[in-house]
């Protein structure tokens, strides 16, 4: 990998002209093996596409809109285009596209908006869960998948060879850990530790999955202040297990930004936390000094957060949540730093690429 540069899908660049970086997003993929049947008596509501009498039974129950999961269709494209512009009006500088094998990611796609809206997409390699595998790919050694890897942030990617990953990630898995899994995350912990790079984990929904993955990758010789925890804000809500873990030393990210509706369809026993709920826990980890290990995103996955489906966008946080971080205390005003102005103190924007 090339020493001190960040690999986007458009070549190297320093580190110092990211800019205001969203940290978890995806472009463009494929979520419909997560397709939840809607309740029966709503059901008829989820047939087609968009329509103002429909889109509140999408908000509430996202995952039963087999449409809604398309996030690689042509509306899809035209609309993550229309909002990866508009992000960059409102002063975004770049975007940490997280699909990896399993998802369908579309690199070229990727580097398509990268040119025409002058934002910095960073590609991630890796593996998203089994379940999403082939067979053939469900056999790889660890050796198969750190090579796999490897050759991704050394060489170019498979599906587009021209192109390297910057990172690795998100490497996902479900609770309890699937064999497949388990090897993912060592192979990656290994590779961290040739390299250098940086690496996003999915944890499943579940408060012991996120220490497990750190201490896979950490045994492996993976440096956990390398590494990121996603989607925090929908499993560790309880704050002493939050401190517990921000105190292992990998960033913290609460990715889930803009996701209001508390029934949680991919985990009923729990709920999502709002917005406001997300800044509580922030702050809990800034008044214990962690402001430089905290990162903020939305992780756009399906149609609805869309600005042309239905006015939620990935500039939204630039536009909307940043402004109301400006009400709140001291410690508010901290993560509004940590987001909004980079080279300010504190700032989380140094988590690596490279």
């Amino acid at each position: 990998m090339s020493s001190g540069k960040i690999q986007t899908v458009r070549g190297d660049v320093q580190p110092e002209v990211l800019g205001r970086t969203l940290t978890h997003e995806h472009l463009c993929m494929k979520f419909t093996h997560f397709y939840r049947e809607p309740p029966k008596e709503i059901e008829n509501n989820f047939n087609e596409g968009f329509t103002c009498s429909k889109i509140g039974y999408i908000r509430q129950f996202p995952y039963s809109s087999r449409y809604n999961l398309l996030l690689n269709d042509p509306d899809a494209r035209d609309a993550v285009s229309s909002d990866v512009q508009l992000y960059k009006s409102l002063g975004g500088g770049s975007i940490v596209e997280n699909t990896t094998l399993g998802l369908e990611r579309d690199i070229g796609f990727y580097k398509r908006v990268s040119e025409s809206t002058d934002v910095h997409i960073v590609a991630g390699t890796g593996h998203y869960i089994a379940d999403l595998q082939s067979e053939n790919t469900l056999r790889s050694t660890k050796e198969d998948l750190y090579n796999h890897m490897l050759e991704e942030l050394t060489r170019g990617c498979v599906d587009y060879p021209s192109v390297k990953a910057g990172f690795m990630g998100e490497i996902a898995s479900v609770w309890p850990l699937r064999d497949f899994e388990s090897k993912a995350i060592s192979a990656a912990g290994e590779l961290q530790a040739q390299i250098g790079c940086g690496v996003s984990f999915h944890p499943h929904r579940d408060p012991e999955a996120p220490f497990e993955i750190i201490r896979l990758y950490a045994e492996a010789g993976g440096k956990v202040d390398k590494a990121v925890m996603s989607h925090l804000d929908r499993t560790l809500l309880d704050p002493a297990k939050l401190l517990e873990f921000s105190k292992l030393g990998s960033y913290c990210q609460f990715d889930l930004f803009g996701t209001e509706v508390s029934y949680y369809q991919l985990n009923v026993d729990t709920d999502m936390p709002s917005d406001a709920q997300r800044i509580v826990m922030i702050k809990q980890l800034v008044s214990e000094g962690k402001e430089d290990k905290i990162l903020m995103s939305h992780d756009i996955h399906t149609k609805h957060r869309l600005t042309k489906m239905v006015r939620n966008s990935i500039g939204g946080m630039a536009a909307v949540a940043c402004s109301s971080y400006m009400h709140k205390s001291t410690a508010y005003y901290a993560i509004f730093l940590v987001y909004a102005y980079p080279g300010k103190k504190p700032s989380a924007r140094h988590w690596q690429f490279y």
